[in-house]
């Protein structure tokens, strides 16, 4: 035991296996009879967390106490080979819905790259997920990675680091990388009412859900060929505007993602492993040719689920019941998926997962950043909430089971894979206690570096507050309201409305209170 930490607590140091209603299909649903979930900003202490965590059985680490200064393992430099990162703070990517029709930053998108510099984080995980084309947008204010884009994104990067540097004092050690991505099923590049599909293969429960015929057509081999030719232009841009590294996007549902689970696609882009990873391997072999030196991370879901619906018996007075998977009785060997078992889609399984970071690792790649679901059919599992989006449904588990998942999955495939340089997803949900949890998890050798998302959006600097000594501001943490998440889906720009000054006394904030309050 490290000698500058006073008194450490391992909650479950025998590592019992998570445990949750998503892993035991037999409870169909949280009991909405039992008492309400316990907020984590009505606990008192540490010690209290500590216990709520035990309560629920879950195998979480947790430091009593805060270490400050050079010795905290958040300030620790990570070095692996030529990639060198500051300390173990990360920013992670996010959809943003604040740019302008035709992809550029707006003041919006400049002041949240303000906040991703003020973090103190010296890992950028490409702060936003910038699309390859228009057609392959989320959102129609998305950005777009063009030749005419181009100098707003280097504004974009520009401001980061000055920010950066105000914060930290140097920009040494920093790292900064663009996510590329084609959103795939879930493009909307036009209205954000207006889905504009484009998928490798039929899905039988989101085909539903988007309205697809049976005869909507799949992206053709030769029209994949022309994506990966976008994210190989993209990646040169990026390597040109001065970033260090880009990310291909495989996470989410989006395109990278969906390729990954396209056991029925026929043709060289599916079915097999080899096949299904084929657009991986080409897109990181064009990117070597292009833009030589430029680092290549990938952010992954490493496991996934059958899709999530409310609950119709437990969705009153317009209020949306408890999540509940999809029936899939009829759906058996479940073969839409990744990272989970054929037999029972409900639960995860990690053998492909570890077959993808070996391709990985073969391919010298070192940056790999951990999640899991996808926002649009099963939220619970990839952003853990106690309030869930207004298109979303209740928690079916205590959100920190949801927590204990990622973490757990991740600290496997650290275990399996050494070498690989990993970031953490799903911290914010631990809000006041997010800094013990992050300590711990370092000291333990779960993870390399601490992802924030949500967190960035209303206090960036919480990492960096609580590992130089600094009082933690606790009115400016992330209590999950998920309006960052629901704003954005009513077309309004990214941010946090109930927190963040700038938004909550806004006209937006109107907005998004009229639009809650329409079916």
């Amino acid at each position: 035991m490290p000698s500058f930490v006073k008194r450490r607590d391992f909650l479950n140091t025998a590592r019992r296996p998570v445990r949750s209603d998503f892993d035991r299909p037999e409870r169909k649903a949280f009991d909405m009879s039992t008492p309400q979930l316990t907020r984590l900003g009505s606990l008192k202490g540490v010690a209290q967390f500590q216990e709520h965590v035990r309560s629920l059985q879950l195998s979480i680490p947790c430091d009593t106490e805060i270490v400050c200064g050079a010795d905290s393992p958040l300030r620790k430099p990570l070095v692996c080979g030529k990639v060198k990162i500051g300390n173990r703070i990360a920013v992670q990517p996010m959809e943003g819905w604040d740019g302008t029709p035709d992809g550029h930053p707006t003041e919006h998108t400049v002041r949240r790259w303000k906040r991703f510099g003020q973090s103190g984080g010296k890992l950028i995980w490409g702060g936003e997920a910038v699309a390859v084309s228009h057609q392959g947008r989320a959102n129609p204010h998305q950005l777009v990675i063009t030749e005419q884009s181009q100098t707003g994104l280097a504004g974009l990067r520009a401001v980061l680091i000055e920010e950066h540097r105000r914060t930290t004092g140097s920009d040494e050690g920093l790292l900064i990388g663009l996510q590329l991505t084609h959103s795939g099923r879930f493009c909307r590049p036009n209205a954000h009412d207006k889905p504009e599909p484009r998928i490798l293969y039929h899905h039988p429960i989101l085909d539903r859900r988007l309205g697809l015929t049976r005869d909507y057509p799949i992206l053709s081999d030769g029209e994949i060929g022309a994506i990966i030719e976008q994210f190989h232009r993209a990646a040169k841009m990026t390597q040109e505007l001065g970033f260090d590294f880009v990310d291909i996007k495989h996470c989410h549902g989006y395109l990278g993602h969906e390729f990954l689970s396209a056991h029925t696609r026929e043709g060289k882009y599916g079915g097999s492993f080899e096949n299904r990873t084929r657009f991986l391997r080409e897109v990181v072999h064009g990117i070597r040719s292009v833009a030589p030196g430029l680092h290549i991370g990938v952010r992954f879901s490493a496991f996934d689920s059958v899709p999530f619906r409310p609950d119709p018996e437990l969705s009153v007075n317009g209020k949306l019941g408890p999540g509940i998977p999809e029936p899939q009785q009829n759906l058996i060997p479940y073969r839409w998926g990744f990272g989970i078992k054929e037999n029972d889609p409900t639960q995860m399984d990690l053998t492909e997962t570890t077959r993808f970071l070996s391709l990985l690792e073969e391919l010298g790649i070192r940056l790999v950043n951990i999640t899991a679901g996808s926002p649009y059919y099963n939220p619970h599992v990839q952003r853990p909430a106690l309030y869930p989006p207004s298109d979303g449904y209740q928690p079916p588990e205590d959100p920190l089971i949801g927590v204990a998942r990622q973490m757990d999955a991740t600290r496997r495939m650290k275990q399996k894979f050494p070498t690989l340089i990993f970031v953490g997803t799903a911290y914010t949900y631990l809000q006041d206690y997010l800094p013990n949890v992050a300590q711990a998890a370092l000291n333990e050798g779960w993870v390399d570096l601490i992802g924030i998302g949500r967190m960035a959006l209303t206090y960036p600097e919480l990492l960096w507050d609580a590992s130089i000594g600094d009082t933690v501001e606790h009115k400016r943490i992330c209590r999950t309201f998920s309006d960052c998440t629901t704003a954005p889906r009513k077309g309004l720009p990214s941010g946090c409305y109930p927190l963040d000054s700038y938004y909550k006394n806004s006209d937006h904030a109107t907005q998004l209170k009229v639009a809650k309050a329409q079916p």
